[in-house]
């Protein structure tokens, strides 16, 4: 199964780390560091997850691309 793709970024406005899960709506978390920033956002996709099936909302699937990678199909040899 395909993972959710995960935004990392430095907030000069919050003084740390960012880090969000497109593909599920409102779940980022912040760290000090851009690893708590990852760590955290594991918990909050956990968290997500775990309540979006407690009240029967849907779980979308992976499909966020970033733009990078939507400019050119990747193929492996």
């Amino acid at each position: 199964m395909k993972d959710y793709h995960i935004n990392i970024f430095y907030s000069e406005e919050d003084e740390g780390y960012i880090a969000d899960i497109p593909d599920l709506e409102t779940c980022s978390a912040f760290g000090t560091t851009a690893a708590e920033a990852l760590e955290q956002v594991e918990i909050a996709k956990k968290l997500w997850l775990e309540t979006a099936k407690a009240v029967g909302k849907p779980i979308p699937k992976p499909t966020y691309r970033p733009v990078i990678y939507q400019a050119a199909p990747y193929k492996v040899a």
